[in-house]
């Protein structure tokens, strides 16, 4: 089992910056993919970024591009999403999630984190 536990969420103004972090615990030398995906009130979740263990490979959504940074210790089983000049509508609930493979398909991933809210306000 993997465990993932994160943290960095609260409430910013528009334009400013939050880090998120998530933290793998348990078997975590299957984890190969760790990403990032977030969920609004009365929205499906969507992806936001992954990063892979074994490619070095990182995918975003478009919706991020030149805004998010999603990096990866893993000597510290961790990773983190930088969120720069953050808007309004990136308000949502994030999750982190591991795998075995980056996909952007949510019910392709099988672990998740509990996840933390992020505010932005106007």
């Amino acid at each position: 089992q993997v465990q993932l536990v994160e943290s960095g969420g609260g409430l910013v103004q528009a334009g400013g910056s939050l880090r998120l972090s998530c933290a793998a615990s348990g078997r975590v030398f299957s984890v190969i993919a760790m990403g990032w995906f977030r969920q609004a009130p009365g929205k499906e979740r969507e992806f936001v970024a992954a990063h892979s263990r074994s490619t070095g490979r990182t995918v975003y959504a478009d919706s991020v591009k030149g805004r998010f940074t999603i990096s990866r210790d893993n000597a510290k089983n961790t990773v983190y999403l930088q969120m720069n000049s953050l808007k309004p509508e990136d308000t949502a609930v994030y999750y982190c999630a591991a795998d075995s493979v980056v996909t952007t398909t949510p019910n392709s991933w099988g672990r998740w984190g509990q996840g933390t809210q992020v505010t932005v306000s106007s």
